[in-house]
């Protein structure tokens, strides 16, 4: 297994490692819930250096962005930060993602760790007409962000930066512990926070993030693994590539519409959603408590008026709800607040109803 230049810390920190996508890191340390509600009401630190960074620069580099991703990116400013889709022709995802714009001739994409070679090579492929370099540097980065109310607290003990002049989903070059970095106001967790990508050596890699965990007690921050990253981002309704978006459901489908611009010019699977858009889609993912017993987890079965639709994508206990919540594909007119259907759990059908999401949003 890949070990990210955090490792050392997470054994020294009793993290209960796992395989991730060929990668060793930590599930858990005190438990995902016990996690989950430090991130909710303190904050929580995580190793995210298993994601992808892909520099383009060149010329052409954001030519090759926009013909590559659907949002706008001729709408970025250096300092500024968007979600976005990879998407194959027929308007699927290749994967979601980030674009920094670093300046004009560079931009940086952040990718999903299971999708970085698959990435890449498409990236290659389909952007290399333009006149940009596309280079994978994952290796060399490391990615730790911090997530949580007192996250701003925490962070600003390591850096000069003025934190709070930077807003959500920006970024600054600065230095975290004396490491230059990329400090960005972004996350996975429907928290407050920031992320930053540094290039070190691991020991001081690992220094940095055992002495955030030191520093993080007295703010109720704790170390916090990938079980409570997945919560998390559920219980915000972020979707989780593999689960919730994949290259069998169309941005769409996905309810991820703003992330389309099609005024912005050609870009790959746009003319299939533009045909999408003018027919009308037929399911869309939406999001559901269960009004029966039990917990839906991914891959249970759904019932639709009685007949099996698909599955659920998402499902989990939610810790800080207190309540189990999930996502799924839905025929288009059984989308609306309060629709019902069925899991299937353990042979049983278990009702659920359509809910409003985000299931959480803070403050």
């Amino acid at each position: 297994m890949k070990k990210t230049k955090v490792n050392t810390a997470h054994h020294k920190l009793n993290g209960k490692m796992i395989e991730f996508f060929g990668w060793e890191l930590p599930v858990q340390y005190s438990g995902i819930s016990a996690e989950h509600i430090a991130v909710r009401t303190g904050g929580g630190i995580f190793d995210v250096s298993h994601m992808g960074e892909i520099f383009f620069r060149g010329k052409e580099a954001l030519n090759a962005v926009q013909y590559l991703t659907s949002n706008n990116a001729a709408k970025l400013k250096p300092g500024r930060i968007q979600y976005s889709g990879l998407l194959t022709e027929t308007g699927c995802f290749v994967d979601d993602l980030l674009v920094y714009m670093m300046n004009e001739e560079e931009y940086l994409l952040v990718v999903n760790a299971a999708n970085l070679e698959k990435d890449f090579k498409w990236m290659q492929d389909k952007a290399g007409h333009f006149d940009v370099k596309i280079e994978n540097l994952s290796d060399d980065y490391t990615q730790i962000a911090v997530q949580g109310p007192n996250a701003e607290k925490l962070l600003s003990e390591f850096t000069d930066t003025d934190l709070r002049a930077i807003k959500y989903y920006r970024f600054e070059n600065g230095k975290v512990n004396g490491v230059a970095a990329i400090i960005s106001r972004t996350g996975y967790t429907g928290e407050d926070g920031f992320e930053i990508y540094f290039v070190s050596e691991k020991d001081t890699a690992s220094a940095m993030f055992l002495e955030l965990a030191e520093k993080g007690k007295k703010y109720d921050i704790i170390p916090a693994g990938l079980g409570a990253r997945d919560t998390l981002r559920l219980e915000a309704k972020m979707s989780l590539y593999g689960n919730d978006i994949d290259d069998s459901h169309t941005v769409l489908e996905a309810d991820l519409g703003w992330i389309l611009k099609f005024k912005k010019g050609d870009f790959i699977g746009k003319e299939a959603l533009l045909k999408q858009k003018e027919a009308g889609i037929k399911r869309k993912l939406i999001g559901f408590e269960l009004t029966g017993k039990g917990i839906a987890r991914h891959g249970y079965p759904i019932y639709v008026d009685g007949r099996e639709f698909g599955i659920v994508t998402s499902g989990t206990y939610a810790p800080f709800l207190k309540k189990p919540i999930g996502l799924t594909y839905l025929p288009i007119e059984k989308c609306e607040t309060g629709s019902e259907f069925q899991v299937e759990i353990r042979g049983k059908k278990v009702s659920a109803e359509v809910v409003e999401t985000p299931f959480y949003k803070r403050q």
